[in-house]
């Protein structure tokens, strides 16, 4: 067995098979400029979603800060670990894993992150956007495959749907579960409607991995992003889909067997780049 397909055997395997179904939760929202006034929405959103079935509750790009510059640089690292150990503590009471998207402040540098909070351990994994589209943070520079509920996933950010590599590797490194944390351009650059979605479905298809998406909704005078949050499945089609103004809440149990990864697998078993791809692998992040 070729090295990269053991290793992506042993992540899926050692703690046996992963969970059949997974039921996912997509939170379109928008955020205000106040952190507390966030705080407590996503906090109610997580316990409401967790009353409903929900495994894990995904929220958008800058979801706890808002997706604004100017509050984003003024906030300091306690306030921001205050308001996560508040969302931490609502996902143990609910007993839900959340992914959530956030500023984070490390060794002095500004990340646009995404946090993926587990009920029993907290902050499990924290992903900084790899390519950026704003000037305030730094770049991320690492990967990750993470369980949830026994299944493996990763996630991504925004600009970063637009570089197959950033799914592709942690697909190979076992990921069958995509949580793509966004928030797209507005209602008057419609020229990247189209193409947002279009991208999206292909990391699905190319990959055979369901994405779960959680994008910011329009407001009504078109600032804001565009909605259109969205489940996709294994073969790329569109499962559920939001709105473009709406607030939604899009809910579906993924087949996980469905997500076979066979498309991303057979980068490794044919053609010239199958060399190229065991050296990527090895540069994933494997968070057990």
């Amino acid at each position: 067995m070729p090295a990269l397909l053991f290793l992506a055997v042993v992540f899926c395997t050692a703690a046996g098979e992963p969970k059949p179904t997974l039921t996912v939760t997509a939170v379109q929202m928008r955020s205000s400029r106040d952190l507390q006034t966030n705080v407590e929405s996503i906090a109610s959103r997580i316990r409401s979603c967790a009353s409903n079935g929900a495994d894990v509750v995904v929220f958008p790009e800058c979801a706890l800060s808002g997706y604004f510059e100017d509050v984003v640089r003024h906030l300091s690292s306690e306030q921001l670990a205050k308001a996560e150990d508040a969302l931490v503590q609502a996902c143990k009471d609910a007993g839900v894993y959340a992914v959530v998207g956030t500023p984070s402040r490390v060794d002095g540098k500004v990340f646009n992150s995404a946090i993926a909070i587990s009920p029993e351990r907290g902050v499990i994994e924290r992903y900084h956007k790899i390519q950026l589209a704003e000037d305030w943070p730094e770049a991320g520079e690492h990967l990750s495959v993470f369980k949830i509920r026994g299944v493996p996933c990763s996630i991504i950010i925004c600009h970063d749907e637009r570089y197959p590599e950033l799914v592709r590797l942690p697909v190979l490194a076992g990921a069958q579960v995509i949580f793509y944390v966004s928030h797209e351009s507005g209602l008057r650059e419609e020229h990247k409607v189209g193409p947002y979605r279009a991208q999206i479905q292909a990391r699905a298809a190319e990959n055979t991995v369901f994405v779960v998406h959680a994008n910011a909704p329009a407001n009504k005078d078109t600032t804001g992003s565009h909605g259109h949050s969205r489940i996709i499945a294994p073969d790329g089609n569109i499962v559920s889909e939001a709105s473009i103004f709406g607030e939604d809440v899009l809910t579906a149990k993924l087949d996980i067997r469905k997500a076979t990864r066979s498309n991303a697998r057979n980068s490794v078993k044919r053609g010239p780049l199958r060399d190229w791809w065991e050296v990527g692998i090895k540069k994933v992040r494997i968070i057990e």
